[in-house]
């Protein structure tokens, strides 16, 4: 069968090309199904319907058309786009993570140059930056669920290959959230299970390290994994069946302020023990944390993250003071300053909380007692200001008057500066206007070079 060529659709691919836009995955199905479209047919563009589908964002019409055989690291778009740089643009990460389990190449770049990751960077879409950035095939990890060479059992047995999936391609690299996708998996709460699955870690930490492009950011999340595995296994056995314990310990705070100390030593005690001192990316992070006392900013665990995952540190979002899930819209009812993901959340955390809840409850009244006041300085400080002003422009409009009387200065000349509420309203040379903002040529001008 020949290839499709650039805008050469029957009337059934255009119109399927509306569906996508409209999104009825039903219509589409039947299309699809009467084999009346070609599914990897290109528009005058070079766009196939998958990057119509992960452009819109339509996440269940992108699993259509994978389920029909769509290619997903086709390129013949006339700038080399593909279907992952769409869906990273298009700021969904089910969809992003969608085409990355279909296969879709991360080292692909456009006529520009830039990776899927670059470009979803490049419009802000950091969400899908991480999930691209912590992609890790799960074939690479179902290599060890068959015995090699004159293995007699593989190192990992295959019911653990997805719950440790799981949890490699987490973007939270928060401990708690971590021990809790091992709570979530009763395969993994057993000593010999998490045994295995540690020396796997370790394995693929050590692969990342010794081929031939060193990948020391996915070797240093593989030995971090590690390390809070081999945690849950030593709390295991010490009869800490539900790994209740572990957690307690993570989100236990002092009590000065609440801050979780445990944690913080244990994460950098994780980064102490990577075992290729060599490493750029760990001397790094010791540089980084090394001079920085136990509560203060960054803690290790931002350090962490932002080296591993490239999320933001000053994101406005909130986060979760249990598992550090972002996007946390829950808070405490009694001081509103702690966010909390779910109610599961905060009352694993409420044990630590309820220490510092009163002292951060009188903090806010403090506030909102401040808050009026400042309030009332503020309207009074506009009062004055609007008096000056109306003052200031009597006298304006007088001596323009008293001007005009006396045959001076031409009326335009007296419109700049205008005293009128709207402001200036004359153009300066350089194509700005007096406001500092462009014309409409220099729009189009940014457009073009932008």
């Amino acid at each position: 069968m020949a290839a499709p060529q650039k805008g050469d659709l029957s009337a059934s691919e255009r119109k399927i090309l509306q569906i996508i836009a409209a999104g009825d995955v039903q219509e589409a199905a039947q299309l699809l199904d009467n084999n009346e479209v070609r599914v990897n047919c290109l528009d005058e563009y070079g766009m196939t319907p998958l990057m119509h589908a992960a452009y819109k964002g339509k996440a269940d019409m992108c699993r259509l058309l994978l389920q029909h055989g769509a290619d997903v690291n086709c390129n013949q778009h006339e700038y080399g786009y593909t279907a992952l740089m769409f869906a990273g643009l298009s700021g969904k990460t089910d969809i992003t993570s969608m085409m990355l389990d279909a296969g879709a190449e991360t080292d692909l770049v456009n006529s520009v140059g830039r990776t899927a990751a670059q470009m979803a960077a490049f419009v802000g879409q950091h969400d899908c930056v991480t999930v691209i950035n912590n992609f890790f095939s799960r074939a690479r990890l179902e290599y060890y669920t068959r015995p090699q060479g004159l293995e007699r059992e593989p190192k990992l047995p295959p019911r653990l290959a997805g719950p440790l999936h799981k949890i490699i391609m987490t973007t939270n690299l928060n401990p708690v959230k971590i021990v809790m996708l091992v709570k979530e998996n009763p395969v993994l709460v057993d000593a010999a299970a998490l045994e295995k699955c540690y020396q796997v870690m370790d394995l693929l930490c050590e692969q990342c390290v010794k081929q031939q492009d060193m990948n020391e950011v996915l070797a240093m999340k593989m030995h971090y994994i590690s390390c809070v595995l081999q945690k849950c296994l030593a709390f295991l056995q010490k009869r800490d069946d539900k790994l209740d314990a572990l957690v307690k310990s993570l989100l236990k705070g002092r009590d000065s302020d609440g801050f979780p100390q445990y944690q913080e030593k244990f994460i950098r005690d994780c980064i102490r023990k990577f075992p290729y001192c060599e490493a750029t990316l760990l001397q790094q992070l010791v540089r980084s944390i090394a001079p920085v006392e136990i509560g203060n900013d960054p803690t290790a665990f931002s350090v962490l993250a932002q080296a591993l995952t490239g999320q933001m540190a000053f994101v406005d979002a909130d986060y979760c003071a249990t598992c550090g899930d972002k996007g946390a819209d829950k808070r405490c009812s009694l001081c509103k300053a702690v966010t909390y993901c779910s109610l599961t959340c905060q009352k694993l955390h409420w044990f630590t909380h309820k220490r510092m809840c009163r002292s951060l409850q009188e903090q806010d009244a403090d506030l909102e007692k401040d808050t009026p006041r400042l309030k009332e300085l503020k309207d009074d400080e506009s009062d004055l200001v609007m008096e000056t002003a109306n003052f200031l422009q009597e006298l304006c409009l007088r001596a323009e008057e008293k001007v005009a009387a006396a045959g001076g200065c031409p009326a335009e000349l007296l419109a700049c500066p205008s005293t009128s509420a709207e402001g200036p309203s004359c153009n300066q040379d350089g194509g700005r206007n007096n406001r500092g903002v462009l014309n409409d040529a220099d729009d189009d001008d940014v457009e073009r070079h932008g």
